[in-house]
């Protein structure tokens, strides 16, 4: 072999060699990394293992007996107020009462000039009485009579004249009588009194003042008891006539700030719904001996429908409503979380009453969107003391992937 071919052969076992080296280089290289990765993985780095339990709150619920309320703006109104008018042609004598002042039923208010009336009234009483004095004379007459017949003295025409003397005489006796009481009752007209126990309102007459029918004197407005009415919608009809037929239907009212509730009960529901507002008007009649509730005046109104006794009671942030319904999170003595179906029977400020729980159950109220069904859950009270079944997050890593 020359030294030119000689020079060929080794420098080819040079790129050979060089090229074996290279390649079991970068495989180790690329082996070590998948290994590393791999071991990385199994490890349970920072992003390799399951999450950890769920942090939540949870409460027990409640059993009461929760009223159903229908809330409305109403006015107190009162039922009965009087606009006092004289019934007769007068000149006001003496004014009895100052405005605003409450009155009792039968109270004089009100006194006119009585003169004339009285005077009437004495002429009638003394026409009566000399109708009976009359009737007492031809009474006798006609006693006197029938003896003298009896005797054959006179003849039955006289007797029978006396008799239609003494029914004419009657007669006339009674016709003055009606009138003699027709003039006291115009003379009663000349004192006005109370027509019930209330309130008076403004006064716009004086002694000395001349009035007549059309004249208005002041109103009388009864206190005690008061209504208050209001509106609900025509969707309540039917619970407030169902209440109706159980009996009383309690209703409250909410005069305003710094001022006790007053109660009462359901008076009247209208016979007829209100087609372009779609509600129905109804009434309350309350006890009003303090006058807390004053006419004209706007209140809060709760109407209590219904009671549901014994109701189950759970916070509304405990409720979910999904596509596939409404349910709760319940934790069962594993602390693992399971939806629960409910139904909302009435809810009520923070609180709702459902069906579907025993009430001895523990109900999710926090942290529930982080939840899955079956998963076991830390309890927020725990701070960082696991699940309190194992001491560490593993168990509770093995339970969610099982």
């Amino acid at each position: 072999m020359n030294k030119k071919n000689a020079g060929i052969v080794a420098a080819a076992l040079i790129a050979v060699g060089v090229g074996g080296w290279y390649v079991n280089q970068h495989h180790g290289a690329h082996a070590e990394g998948a290994a590393g990765a791999a071991a990385e993985g199994q490890g349970g780095g920072k992003n390799g293992g399951a999450q950890p339990p769920a942090v939540v709150n949870v409460v027990s619920p409640q059993r009461q007996d929760v009223p159903v309320l229908q809330v409305a703006n109403g006015t107190v109104t009162p039922i009965r107020t009087v606009d006092l008018h004289p019934q007769t042609t007068a000149t006001i004598r003496q004014v009895h009462i100052k405005e605003g002042q409450f009155v009792k039923e039968g109270q004089l208010m009100f006194s006119l000039d009585d003169r004339a009336d009285r005077a009437n009234q004495d002429k009638a009483q003394a026409q009566v009485e000399r109708d009976r004095a009359q009737v007492a004379d031809l009474e006798r007459q006609y006693k006197r009579s029938q003896d003298l017949f009896a005797q054959k003295f006179i003849a039955q025409s006289a007797v029978d004249t006396l008799r239609a003397q003494v029914d004419q005489a009657r007669a006339t006796l009674q016709a003055d009588s009606a009138a003699a009481r027709a003039s006291g009752v115009a003379t009663s007209y000349t004192a006005i009194r109370a027509p019930m126990s209330g309130r008076v309102g403004g006064i716009g007459v004086y002694p000395g003042s001349l009035v007549q029918p059309a004249t208005s004197l002041t109103t009388v407005t009864q206190l005690d008891p008061i209504d208050v009415a209001f509106t609900l919608p025509e969707s309540s009809l039917a619970a407030l006539l169902a209440a109706q037929k159980r009996g009383k239907v309690a209703v409250q009212v909410l005069p305003g700030a710094g001022l006790a509730p007053v109660d009462g009960v359901l008076s009247f529901v209208d016979n007829t719904v209100d087609p372009g507002a779609g509600t129905i008007k109804v009434k309350a009649e309350f006890g009003n001996r303090e006058t807390t509730l004053w006419p004209g005046q706007y209140v809060n109104t709760k109407v209590t429908v219904q009671t549901i006794k014994d109701a189950v009671v759970v916070p509304q942030s405990a409720i979910i409503t999904s596509v596939q319904g409404t349910f709760v999170y319940v934790l069962d003595k594993d602390q693992a979380a399971h939806p629960v179906p409910v139904q909302r029977l009435h809810s009520f400020g923070v609180d709702a009453a459902v069906s579907g729980l025993s009430g001895s159950e523990r109900i999710i109220t926090e942290g529930k969107q982080n939840v899955r069904p079956g998963a076991r859950v830390r309890l927020a009270s725990e701070g960082g003391k696991g699940t309190g079944h194992g001491g560490n997050h593993g168990d509770a890593d093995v339970a969610s992937k099982g």
